[in-house]
């Protein structure tokens, strides 16, 4: 490579890399039960109960809205936890977000992951004003 390519790809990893957001289909699976308790990669105790997902490349903390392309149901989970790459499976659910979904009886699902940035997953910081909220009725 030259010293052309080097600059051009490191300007690219840099300068692009926090405003993409991933988005992937594939199939979803579900922690057991017996996993309850035990710790995860990010060093956070695996809670059935949490709206929590493991995934192979994407960085702990980041919140992903899981999509059932079956029925259509919703979930945002945050990622505290590493699962190896398989061809098989792109995210691996807490037992709280496979309810959520609805795939805890067939034990997978086909499912589409977006990455969501903070402004899409932060609550409305400050309260309306009277005018906005009489506005927004």
């Amino acid at each position: 490579m030259n010293l052309c390519s080097l600059l051009l790809a490191f300007l690219f990893t840099f300068l692009s890399g926090s405003s993409a957001t991933y988005t992937a289909q594939g199939k979803a699976s579900f922690y057991a039960d017996r996993m309850h308790g035990h710790r995860t990669a990010s060093g956070a105790r695996y809670d059935k109960a949490k709206l929590t997902a493991a995934h192979a490349t994407l960085a702990y903390n980041t919140k992903v809205l899981v999509t059932n392309l079956e029925n259509g149901k919703t979930v945002v989970v945050t990622i505290n936890d590493r699962m190896a790459s398989s061809r098989h499976n792109i995210i691996d659910l807490s037992k709280a977000a496979a309810k959520e979904l609805d795939i805890v009886r067939a034990g997978t699902g086909s499912v589409q992951l977006k990455t969501l940035v903070n402004s899409e997953t932060a609550q409305q910081d400050l309260p309306l004003n009277v005018s906005e909220a009489t506005e927004a009725q």
